[in-house]
């Protein structure tokens, strides 16, 4: 029966339709890479920033398509590095990854490589150390659990071992796990996973996983350096109080922001570290430190220093990746290869000195 005014009469029956009220219903539990939200995860904000930062996917995976046309390999050119540092959609992830960073190259050099490492006699130590540290990798992400049909760490066991034998002098090391698993998760292969961790660990940041840690040890001596020249302030409360950078930042290094930023912004990061190198490291350092100077720089004593580091690697000055990815390439100014490279040089000298 219709009423004048043209609407139905109120007995009619009525269709209802459960539409989630709040962001916490609107957003999946699991994030797009298989992790878990952790109980205080704020939806709200999230679902705030998502609703700009899938405009700019959405852009960038048009420009990207556009760019790649079908095409296997990506060439190095300033186009190309600044689409790199404007985010690589996920789709494009794993061949650019492996075109920048030479991974590919070295794949077609040694056809089969990957796959003798597999077969080959194992080192019964090795596979041991490897084993032990399976459940331990991404306990968070419902793709590493034995219950996960398939179940990653297989994938992640093969690419470790193969590794291991690839790099005797390496081996294994703890942290080596969850960056295999990340390159897992993203490229979905094995292989490819086995020479982007080639490219990383054997060139890009070589001597990090080695017994005596040379690499990583001067890095993180360069790292202080960096900000005896940039962030002086911060610098001098580091001498004042007698801490030592690893302390604070062995795990930024050790596995380059895993499990220290979120995942989306670690991605960001990883795209450009695969185009423009180890820098980009450092980068991602300063700005963290020169960002939030005024809250570090509140510290009294050894613990409240190592809190503060804990506490600037979170909030929204890190969710937001977009403008993160911006400020890497702004606050820090001016930060050349050269100029890592000869502090690298004095860092190692001073290191080797005082261990001799």
């Amino acid at each position: 029966m219709e009423q004048r005014n043209g609407t139905r009469s109120s007995n009619q029956p009525q269709l209802r339709i459960n539409v989630p009220s709040t962001a916490r219903e609107r957003a999946a539990s699991v994030d797009p890479y298989g992790f878990e939200r952790s109980e205080d995860f704020d939806y709200e904000s999230y679902e705030e920033l998502m609703s700009e930062y899938l405009a700019v996917l959405t852009r960038r995976s048009i420009k990207w398509s556009k760019l790649l046309q079908g095409k296997r390999r990506v060439d190095r050119n300033l186009k190309v590095k600044r689409y790199v540092r404007k985010g690589i959609p996920n789709e494009h992830r794993p061949l650019v990854w492996m075109t920048t960073s030479g991974a590919q190259e070295r794949l077609e050099r040694n056809p089969g490589y990957f796959q003798s490492l597999l077969e080959a006699q194992h080192d019964p130590r090795l596979v041991e150390t490897i084993r032990t540290d399976l459940h331990r990798t991404f306990p968070d992400n419902i793709h590493f659990r034995k219950s996960a049909d398939p179940c990653l760490q297989k994938a992640l066991f093969n690419v470790l071992v193969a590794y291991g034998h690839h790099n005797k002098a390496v081996g294994y090391c703890q942290g080596m796990n969850f960056i295999a698993g990340y390159l897992i998760i993203i490229s979905k292969d094995e292989e490819m996973s086995f020479w982007l961790m080639e490219a990383l660990l054997d060139r890009i940041l070589p001597d990090y996983y080695t017994p005596a840690m040379l690499g990583l040890k001067a890095d993180q001596e360069v790292l202080g350096e960096l900000v005896r020249m940039k962030v002086p302030a911060v610098w001098q409360l580091m001498q004042d109080q007698g801490v030592m950078w690893t302390l604070v930042v062995s795990r930024w290094f050790i596995c380059l922001f895993i499990d220290i930023l979120p995942v989306e912004t670690v991605l960001r990061i990883w795209d450009c570290l695969f185009y423009e190198g180890s820098k980009i490291v450092f980068r991602v350092a300063l700005t963290l430190i020169h960002h939030h100077q005024d809250v570090i720089l509140q510290a009294q004593n050894l613990p409240d220093i190592c809190e503060r580091f804990k506490r600037i690697t979170r909030g929204a000055f890190v969710e937001d990746c977009h403008a993160f990815m911006q400020r890497i390439f702004q606050e820090p100014g001016s930060l050349s290869m050269s100029t890592v490279t000869k502090l690298r040089e004095s860092c190692r000298a001073r290191i080797t000195a005082d261990e001799s």
